[in-house]
């Protein structure tokens, strides 16, 4: 019997890795990873292109923005904003709570640019769910990743399109990292090809704090991380060297 379609946002990251994974297991999935001038570039894309394969999805489109470059405002994207290093536990200040302290590495509004081109794919393709890896908990704080912007877009969605009939899921939205890992090693996904440091292409950084949230998180799963680390350095020293 032929399976429902779907559409995954495929970053090449861990959670997006995961994403992946649990979609290829329930429908015909179809990749989407998109280019839009941040500092791996390279690197996320070969890693999108390494879990596509492994997970099985039938296609991996590939698309490319200058638009995120070209107005700046991200450490991701602006060579004018460093990286910054994640802070040591000692100076964080966990009285502040998730969300109230939008970090330099947010890209702006970055999450429905991408959104909007899968559920135009999805529309085609005649799929009815859209999945993507956003994480509320133990994240970063982007606003884009919040369970109440889901629920906008979807609204949007409903009233926006032919059918109506699409929907965005985001099945990693509540857990923490370290519960994102274990899902990961039950499925088996190819956690070993993914890719989140935002500064270092060849080993990761092991210092920003995409780093520093997958290092906690393996750590506290009590699973070895099987990506490369460089030794200690710093973001900044990955970005004087580009």
């Amino acid at each position: 019997m032929s399976r429902p379609k779907a559409v995954v946002c495929l970053s090449g990251g861990m959670d997006s890795t995961v994403c992946a994974t649990l979609a290829a297991r329930d429908y015909d999935s179809f990749g989407l990873h998109f280019s839009y001038g941040q500092r791996t570039q390279a690197r996320e894309l070969k890693a999108a292109r390494e879990v596509a394969k492994a997970v099985g999805l039938r296609e991996l489109m590939e698309l490319e923005t200058d638009l995120f470059r070209r107005i700046g405002g991200s450490a991701l994207t602006d060579a004018n904003i460093a990286v910054p290093d994640a802070a040591p536990e000692s100076q964080r200040d966990h009285s502040v709570r998730q969300g109230e302290e939008v970090p330099v590495t947010y890209v702006p509004f970055r999450n429905a640019h991408f959104l909007s081109a899968a559920v135009s794919w999805a529309e085609v393709l005649g799929a009815k769910t859209v999945f993507i890896g956003a994480v509320e908990q133990d994240s970063s704080g982007y606003p884009d990743c919040r369970p109440q912007y889901y629920k906008a877009f979807n609204e949007l969605i409903q009233v926006g399109t032919k059918e109506g009939e699409i929907a965005v899921v985001t099945p990693l939205i509540t857990l923490r990292k370290h519960e994102i890992v274990r899902l990961g090693v039950e499925l088996g996904a190819p956690l070993h090809v993914s890719w989140s440091c935002y500064s270092g292409e060849v080993a990761a950084c092991g210092v920003c704090e995409s780093c520093d949230l997958r290092l906690r998180a393996f750590a506290a799963a009590g699973i070895s991380d099987p990506i490369l680390y460089a030794p200690k350095r710093t973001a900044q020293d990955y970005t004087n060297a580009r």
